[in-house]
């Protein structure tokens, strides 16, 4: 008998793999069309992201004491009242009142405005009346509808000169609206002592303001409020330019179109007090730890009811 010994079979090889060399990383061509393309498709990613979604801000001022310091970071929502040209991050579109989906603000909300005058800044305040509300300002209080909105003392709230100090104020805390709220603690520290007032809203809406005082702000004569605006004020009830002043002293000339209204404030991310440099090593330092991750929305006191 005659034994064959089987013949080992051979992979094929494609032609193309025994014709084709490896192809050298250096001697391809970066289609830079193409990443120019991907990184301006990117870029309106994150500019639509901002402008209809949300979008981070910075507080510059003291206005919102003692609820926002300086130096606070927060995230800001675009849509709760319907988006209008105020809405894109760059105020590129003309001023006007369209609104598309338009929802009218509630009473206590934090919202952003771009102010008539000065479009290039956003201002940050609470709103205080709605459409067709009367309003009235007498000795610092609101009184609302002909009813007094409800103040209740509160412990004075001990602030850092660094949440106080700006560019508009680079020695916080003296002036009239902070007399006697310097002091120095026996640590040696020297901070700001401001008394407040816990503020509750027709709507239950409950929150604090800084007890501070303005002769030119403390009252204001009674005034009824356009369809289609709001009344707003800044927290710091002494030292913030809202809708109680005019445009030439750079206030917002009474009442605001809901479409001037860019977004909400919804909450803290983080907080810095200023001292942090360049330098990578002094940016732990800067943080303030108590702060990040609060919320903006002020809680609703049950049994409230419209005056």
């Amino acid at each position: 008998m005659t034994h064959q010994t089987p013949t080992p079979q051979l992979a094929a090889t494609p032609a193309s793999a025994s014709l084709s060399a490896p192809t050298d990383p250096a001697t391809q061509k970066v289609d830079w069309l193409a990443e120019l393309r991907g990184l301006m498709l990117m870029l309106l990613a994150v500019l639509g992201f901002h402008s209809l979604v949300a979008k981070p801000f910075y507080i510059p001022s003291a206005s919102m004491v003692p609820n926002l310091w300086v130096g606070d970071r927060l995230v800001v929502s675009k849509y709760p009242y319907g988006w209008s040209w105020a809405a894109p991050s760059f105020h590129i579109l003309p001023r006007g009142s369209w609104r598309i989906w338009p929802k009218t603000p509630e009473y206590g909300d934090i919202v952003i405005i771009v102010p008539r005058g000065h479009p290039e800044e956003d201002y940050i305040k609470r709103v205080v009346a709605l459409p067709g509300d009367h309003i009235a300002i007498v000795r610092g209080q609101i009184i609302l509808n002909g009813h007094p909105v409800p103040q209740a003392v509160e412990p004075p709230a001990t602030m850092p000169l660094g949440a106080l100090r700006s560019a508009e104020d680079p020695e916080p805390c003296t002036g009239g609206a902070y007399f006697g709220m310097l002091t120095r603690q026996p640590s040696g520290q020297t901070v700001c002592e401001i008394p407040q007032l816990r503020e509750t809203m027709p709507n239950g809406a409950s929150y604090l303001v800084a007890d501070t005082h303005n002769p030119d702000a403390d009252n204001r004569p009674e005034i009824t409020v356009p369809a289609g605006n709001v009344f707003v004020m800044g927290d710091n009830r002494g030292n913030s330019a809202d809708s109680r002043f005019a445009l030439a002293d750079r206030g917002l000339g009474g009442p605001v179109p809901i479409a001037d209204i860019g977004g909400r404030a919804e909450f803290l991310t983080f907080s810095l007090d200023g001292s942090a440099t360049w330098n990578p090593l002094s940016w732990p330092g800067a943080l303030r730890h108590t702060r990040g991750w609060t919320s903006l929305r002020p809680p609703l006191e049950p049994g409230t009811k419209h005056p």
